[in-house]
């Protein structure tokens, strides 16, 4: 798993009313987080479609500890469903999130259409990349302190 720590997009600063309604705090932080995958995602098939069931699993465990930790500290924070684009958190607003299109701001990747889909191309990974985003009113230093004791956390867990 590789996560970065980056100011919000474009995209998120514009509409962050329309994506977070009911959020009382401004967006300050976003956590990009890319899991690699065993295959490329150029297909759907059962294989591709477990990888990604198992990415939004991973996600979801590590990005709900994160966000609690930062609620501790009295801050907002919401994971966006890599699968609907819907936060997970907080109430839907109007718009959805495309994960995709933040990773491609966010890390200038290039990203390729397949299908009805829009892939990430990583630049060691290529397609075969599970792309997912959290949201924060933390400030960006918060964020990768508590995005990196997470994740030493959670990667030993992931080895008991």
């Amino acid at each position: 798993m590789q996560y970065s720590v980056h100011s919000p997009t474009q995209f998120i600063q514009t509409y962050a009313d329309q994506l977070l309604p009911d959020w009382s705090q401004p967006i300050l932080s976003i956590l990009v987080v890319l899991q690699q995958c065993s295959s490329l995602m150029l297909s759907r098939t059962l294989a591709t479609e477990t990888q990604k069931r198992q990415g939004r699993e991973q996600f979801l465990q590590f990005g709900h500890q994160v966000a609690l930790e930062l609620e501790s500290l009295g801050y907002l924070a919401d994971l966006f469903d890599p699968a609907t684009g819907w936060p997970l958190r907080s109430p839907p607003g109007r718009l959805h999130l495309d994960d995709v299109a933040v990773v491609r701001a966010a890390l200038q990747y290039p990203t390729m259409a397949q299908g009805d889909c829009t892939l990430v191309i990583h630049p060691d990974w290529e397609s075969a990349v599970y792309p997912s985003v959290l949201v924060s009113s933390a400030p960006l230093s918060l964020l990768e302190t508590i995005a990196a004791q997470v994740s030493d956390r959670y990667l030993l867990d992931l080895h008991h």
